[in-house]
């Protein structure tokens, strides 16, 4: 509503879409859109055009809005809808696509799918609420590309970056604890991954889901995610050896022993099949080793303690080397090795070694929910098997300073019956 007038969504969609030049809302658009009325009365009709002449489009008379106008709607409406959000910091990534890609939208694209990259490889080191929040910024950028832009080949590039962006919006809702926002990021991702013939996305984003449902103590859904995925991607791809990692440790849990061994193997088969050349850092990637990843989680289900410790320092010698974890790049996963050491020593009765696990992996600075699960299961742990301990009144201090960090506000934290 603008003085008396309404003006309906499908009218400003049309001005954004470049379908007709508002004419006589002008005066009044210059004015909330704070920019000059003659920059919109000499917007052009089209990149390279000057002047304000007005082409009609032959059979209905539409007329065509210029460049300009089309592109301040646009990053007038993210702004409109970011400050809506109540989202926090700045918008200068968004600012600079917009300058990039300001002259051709391949940029633009191109820039995106540099971001993607950025955010792979930084999402797991810095707090998620935060990431969430900047990468929500991006995606709703993308969205409005999404809108305007035409089905070329770019437009598919788009679709696949997009997608990924919303990936990674749910691997960050996850860390969160946000599960009904993760699973809404996941359902785009995959409806992505199907419009633009990219199996891999739908996979990845399969796997956030199996991920959400073991951690809250659901193996066999997250088992049967798992298997699902599988059969949406390639063999020999990093996701495929993902998907049936998942498949092993959340058959573990579920105390099918069977199913475990079934998964392993399958899963080394995967490992053993990728290239020399796969990523080993950042959100797509997975560790080159003798063993799949999760062996050592598994283990510790299955009630092979002493291997589980063996299986879990392998782990943490090589792949989150000291100098790794200086740099910050694998937090979160470091994090949680820690606290399946943790568990594994104090099924074993070692609570020192149980306990000094269990401080390192809260010392971090980047809480996240899957991490608070496995140190509250500990902390379960050492309440019901060791309730007098001296150490075990040490980690439970130590776990509830964690929960009330100011880092941990942002968090939906583990209820006291999913870390049971």
């Amino acid at each position: 509503m603008t003085g008396t007038f309404t003006l309906t969504r499908f009218e400003v969609g049309r001005w954004e879409q470049g379908r007709v030049r508002p004419t006589t809302w002008l005066p009044v658009l210059a004015e909330a859109l704070n920019i000059s009325l003659e920059t919109l009365e000499n917007a052009p009709d089209r990149p390279g055009k000057r002047g304000r002449t007005i082409h009609p489009i032959p059979k209905d008379g539409i007329e065509q809005v210029g460049e300009v106008l089309r592109r301040t709607f646009l990053q007038q409406s993210l702004t409109t809808a970011v400050s809506a959000l109540g989202l926090s910091g700045d918008l200068r990534v968004i600012q600079a696509l917009s300058i990039v890609g300001a002259e051709h939208f391949g940029s633009t694209v191109d820039s995106l799918s540099e971001l993607v990259d950025h955010y792979t490889q930084t999402i797991g080191a810095l707090p998620p609420a935060e990431v969430y929040d900047e990468l929500l910024t991006v995606r709703a950028f993308a969205n409005g590309l999404l809108t305007h832009e035409g089905h070329d080949r770019q437009h598919a590039d788009l679709v696949v970056a997009s997608g990924w962006l919303s990936h990674l919006l749910a691997v960050a809702a996850c860390d969160m604890g946000e599960h009904a926002a993760a699973r809404v990021w996941c359902s785009d991702a995959e409806r992505r991954s199907r419009q633009a013939r990219h199996p891999e996305l739908e996979g990845w984003a399969t796997l956030t889901k199996a991920m959400i449902a073991w951690y809250r103590g659901q193996p066999r859904q997250s088992a049967t995610l798992s298997s699902r995925g599988q059969a949406a991607v390639a063999q020999g791809t990093v996701i495929y050896a993902k998907l049936a990692s998942q498949e092993m440790r959340a058959a573990a849990m579920a105390g099918d022993i069977e199913g475990m061994s079934r998964s392993r193997r399958r899963a080394a088969a995967a490992l053993a099949a990728l290239p020399a050349d796969v990523p080993t850092s950042g959100a797509l990637s997975i560790a080159l080793s003798d063993d799949p990843p999760y062996t050592a989680t598994s283990l510790f289900y299955i009630g092979r303690y002493r291997e589980a410790v063996a299986a879990t320092n392998r782990v943490i010698d090589t792949v989150y080397q000291p100098e790794a974890r200086q740099r910050g790049e694998h937090p979160s996963g470091y994090a949680r090795s820690l606290l399946i050491l943790g568990l594994a020593q104090a099924a074993l009765g070692r609570l020192d070694e149980a306990i000094a696990a269990g401080r390192t992996a809260l010392s971090g600075h980047r809480p996240a929910w899957p991490t608070m699960v496995l140190a509250g299961k500990l902390d379960n742990v050492l309440m019901q098997e060791h309730p007098g301990a001296s150490q075990t009144a040490e980690y439970h201090a130590h776990y509830q300073e964690a929960l009330n960090a100011p880092a941990a506000h942002r968090l939906q934290l583990p209820r006291a019956k999913e870390h049971g």
